[in-house]
């Protein structure tokens, strides 16, 4: 059985697939945008997975990116973080985003971020920006009370599933992977649209 289109373009970039015969091990991939609109929800979630040897996957609106609020207010002063793309290996686990619900928060290996300082509505990727390290880049939602449907401040570098309900059938997944298998280490692949 052929590979889903996002791990095959995952596979293609050198990276791991998760595709061994083991149920509900799951593949975590983002994908950035080619849209590069600051404050919208308008990049993918996605989680790919097999069950009885037959693959699944799963997509979300979501935004890779931090909300414009964070952009022109950072919490540091070498400026906002956004995620490099790539792939961090046993990089998240289930755990509470900022101890109130249950979401995917950054408590296994590094992850590497770029650092905007200018606070303006573009986010720059300067290469040498980049720094590494545990940043709480959590995988985590918006609410139903986010009529407007833009980033602002549900963002300050983290990966944010716009949709509560569509972030619960997500975390559900998540739960099945360790109650299945026992693993509670979650990878993440973030990518670029192609």
């Amino acid at each position: 059985m052929s590979l889903p289109v996002v791990l095959q373009r995952v596979k293609d970039l050198g990276y791991k697939v998760f595709d061994g015969d083991a149920d509900y091990d799951l593949n975590i991939v983002g994908i950035r945008s080619k849209d590069t609109t600051v404050n919208t929800f308008n990049d993918l979630m996605t989680v790919s997975y097999k069950v009885k040897g037959q693959w699944f996957t799963r997509s979300w609106a979501c935004t890779t990116d931090p909300g414009l609020y964070w952009m022109q207010n950072p919490m540091r002063v070498d400026g906002c973080a956004q995620l490099v793309c790539g792939q961090y290996r046993g990089s998240h686990k289930l755990g509470k985003h900022r101890g109130q619900y249950n979401a995917l928060v950054q408590t296994g290996n590094k992850v590497r971020v770029y650092r905007d300082p200018d606070k303006d509505e573009t986010f720059d990727q300067a290469i040498e920006s980049i720094t590494e390290g545990y940043f709480g880049i959590n995988i985590h939602r918006a609410n139903s009370r986010n009529t407007s449907r833009r980033v602002d401040k549900w963002s300050a570098g983290c990966q944010v599933i716009a949709d509560p309900k569509g972030f619960e059938d997500f975390i559900k997944l998540c739960r099945k992977q360790v109650s299945t298998n026992g693993w509670d280490s979650f990878s993440y692949t973030l990518i670029e649209e192609w």
